[in-house]
């Protein structure tokens, strides 16, 4: 493969830049799919074109990718028969009357936990804690960039400190792969220095215990208290009817029919991860055991729907194919996304970044370096997994060379990548806690960043406070 150099880097910055500029994250992305199938054709601007446009037809032709496009769409199915059972009203009543939730403090703390308790896998986290949450943050005029900040920080932050999830089993993969020996007891020594991941999550519950707002999230919830959900140039990705679906008198609010229907996709992930994994939970699909999940939690709803007479069959198909269409933005998001980070894969963006900053500062400063190398990966090219993928067969190796312990270095991988992701207006987890919110994803990433920043900062100097003591 050509090396490309810091060429490689024109792609991802192009479509981050741009969307952060313009606002414009269709085109953000695409701009920079063309550039790099431009700088793959020798610079010629219309092959470029060319082959942009079959590449990304071609990131359906990926099993994984097709599935998590279907997983967009079906997700969008549950969310509208959800709100369409009247489940969230109904749970949204029972808090009340219990006087769980009755303050706008409170229905923070309520999406935070529910982020942290659904630690299976971070897209069903955020999805989960956005439905929750969202119309009580509505009620108590607090804004939906806040519930998108809280539900991103709780997914794959706490996805990562949790061996037995989808995050855990690629993890160690990855480690079994390099030859690591106990790969499991590996990964337990990082959960407790995965500064990051930590920092996040500590950063978070402090900012909703003590209204920690400042820079774009002050302004977002000085908004929302008068009235105004949205900017006025805002566009959601989850369309409103989706949010909105017509009422049925036939039923009265049930709590249930949003409770089971979770709880059922929430315990389907760990059968499927077993299932996929022929027995073996760590070696399960992720892309394959989300898929089950949702549609098992799809399945639920109908099947409860229908013993209520709530629905005829046909008006529940409707209703699915109603919320699938409402996450046609999101899935060209994601597509476009994926597209995006297989031609930063081809160029070798992330391998260049780790490799043009490995052993050019001591050992002492090391640590701190992967984690910051990492972060960049991961920012640029949208994706944790991809920038575990990378980083580890580097920060591995290079442990053992210079005889230190694997797992501060396995830690730095990790929580670098999970900064970088959480920070990246192109990463899918941030895409889809947009969605979940439904708020403006450019609102969300301007004001969630402060506060990643902020962590990351906590995080540099705990890792370099840990470097010194190896």
């Amino acid at each position: 493969m050509a090396d490309f150099g810091w060429v490689s880097l024109i792609p991802p910055l192009l479509a981050i830049v741009l969307a952060i500029a313009s606002r414009q994250v269709y085109l953000s992305l695409a701009a920079g799919i063309w550039a790099g199938w431009t700088i793959l054709a020798g610079w010629n601007p219309l092959q470029g074109a060319a082959d942009a446009i079959d590449a990304t037809v071609a990131v359906l032709g990926d099993e994984g990718n097709a599935k998590v496009i279907l997983f967009t769409l079906v997700i969008g199915s549950l969310i509208a028969t959800i709100e369409a059972s009247n489940g969230v009203r109904g749970f949204v009543q029972r808090l009340e009357r219990g006087q769980w939730v009755t303050t706008p403090r409170r229905a923070q703390l309520l999406a935070y936990v529910i982020g942290i308790l659904i630690f299976i896998e971070s897209n069903i986290t955020v999805l989960v804690a956005g439905a929750v949450g969202r119309p009580l943050f509505d009620r108590y005029r607090v804004s939906r960039e806040k519930l998108a900040y809280i539900i991103d920080s709780t997914s794959a932050p706490i996805c990562i400190l949790i061996p037995l999830n989808a995050w855990g089993a690629y993890v160690l993969g990855i480690l079994g792969s390099l030859g690591v020996e106990e790969p499991l007891g590996v990964f337990l020594a990082t959960i407790p220095i995965n500064f990051y991941a930590i920092a996040a999550v500590l950063l978070t519950g402090a900012t909703i215990l003590f209204a920690l707002d400042f820079g774009p999230m002050k302004r977002a919830e000085a908004r929302t208290r008068e009235g105004r959900l949205l900017w006025e140039d805002a566009t959601p990705l989850l369309d409103p009817e989706v949010l909105s679906p017509p009422a049925n008198e036939k039923i009265p609010p049930r709590a249930r029919n949003m409770i089971l229907p979770i709880v059922a996709m929430v315990l389907a992930m760990p059968i499927a991860l077993v299932i996929t994994g022929d027995g073996d939970l760590r070696a399960g699909s992720g892309s394959t055991s989300v898929l089950w999940s949702v549609l098992i939690g799809l399945l639920v709803a109908w099947v409860m729907l229908l013993v209520q007479r709530a629905y005829r069959m046909d008006e529940l198909v409707r209703l699915a194919l109603r919320g699938a269409g409402g996450l046609i933005s999101l899935a060209l998001v994601l597509l476009l996304a994926l597209a995006l980070a297989n031609v930063a894969n081809r160029l070798g963006t992330g391998a260049y970044v780790a490799q043009v900053t490995s052993d050019v500062l001591p050992p002492v400063v090391f640590l701190p370096l992967v984690f910051m190398v990492a972060a960049f990966v991961a920012f640029s090219t949208g994706t944790s997994w991809g920038t575990f993928a990378i980083m580890l067969p580097i920060a591995v190796p290079a442990a053992i060379t210079l005889g230190l312990p694997i797992a501060p270095f396995v830690a730095a991988s990790l929580a670098g990548g999970i900064f970088g992701d959480h920070a990246s207006p192109i990463s899918d987890t941030t895409i889809i806690s947009s969605m979940a919110a439904a708020t403006d994803h450019i609102d969300h990433v301007r004001t969630q960043l402060p506060y990643a920043l902020a962590a990351g900062a906590v995080a540099t100097a705990a890792f370099a406070i840990l470097g010194m003591t190896l």
